[in-house]
């Protein structure tokens, strides 16, 4: 998009001071422990892009914040490559290149920003090829040692960003891309809950290339059959994100032209709990 157009849109640039004063005035404090979701063209036209709104939110979180994003791996096998002809899957074992937390390519589909921030001096990226990138002072703690099953349970990224009070910033990105209500969903107990079971390969503790397995809830269609209960065509964490916000949870603002959110990550995800368990149940 052109950069007049972005400008007029934010009435001027959205410089980094100018980030540093709309994000400190929507709630970010010093210290705080959180993941973020960015559409960078919704802020308008930002000098320096993915790195100045970065450095804004690090600036504002000080040196005891931190700050979480999905990555995921963009060059993944298919899920279902396992049910392709054999002769296809013997090359797709013999020579797809390992996941490297290190160099692996993380997923195009959230835009620039998740890939700016694994880049930077000090990122840590898990091991777990379903990853997460965190940069500051809790990363270690949020990205080590992520079980290799259900890593949107209790003990992987997410849940330990409930566990030590976190918070959810949506800088201009719609309510459907709340991952943390994937967590909601690993922990909900509700009836027709959906797991899938994949083969990837990754780099064990001496740097060799194996495949391993692992066992999640469905992320990739839907945890739960959400037909009867969410209308259709709308993506469920948009529904109960509105209910959230209806119900108190959640603060809204703005920042530079976009409309954006900020969620206590504890709050939300036991609002999708109790959500998906009366609901689901329910239907």
């Amino acid at each position: 998009m052109d950069e007049r157009v972005l400008m007029e849109r934010s009435q001027g640039p959205v410089t980094h001071s100018r980030l540093v004063r709309e994000l400190t005035a929507l709630g970010l404090r010093p210290g705080d422990t959180l993941m973020f979701h960015t559409a960078l063209s919704a802020l308008g036209y930002v000098p320096g892009g993915p790195l100045t709104v970065i450095s804004a939110l690090r600036e504002v979180l000080g040196e005891e914040g931190t700050l979480l994003v999905y990555s995921g791996w963009n060059d993944a096998p298919p899920y279902d490559f396992t049910d392709w002809p054999a002769p296809w899957q013997e090359a797709v074992r013999a020579e797809h290149p390992a996941y490297d937390p290190e160099l692996s390519e993380g997923t195009h589909d959230n835009g620039r920003l998740p890939e700016a921030l694994r880049r930077l001096p000090g990122a840590r990226r898990t091991r777990h090829p379903d990853s997460f990138v965190a940069l500051g002072a809790r990363a270690k703690a949020l990205t080590d040692a992520v079980p290799w099953d259900d890593p949107y349970g209790a003990g992987g990224p997410l849940g330990r960003l409930v566990a030590t009070g976190g918070r959810v910033l949506l800088l201009g990105a719609p309510l459907d891309t709340l991952t943390v209500l994937h967590h909601a969903e690993a922990l909900a107990q509700a009836p027709g809950k959906r797991h899938l079971t994949y083969e990837v390969p990754v780099l064990d503790a001496e740097g060799n290339r194996v495949w391993q397995r692992y066992w999640d809830i469905d992320t990739e269609d839907e945890a739960f059959d959400y037909g009867q209960v969410v209308p259709e065509g709308v993506w469920p964490f948009t529904v109960i994100a509105r209910e959230a916000l209806a119900a108190g949870i959640g603060l809204r603002g703005r920042v530079g032209a976009a409309e954006c959110h900020l969620f206590e990550a504890p709050e939300l995800v036991r609002f999708g709990v109790e959500w998906i368990e009366r609901n689901i149940t329910a239907a």
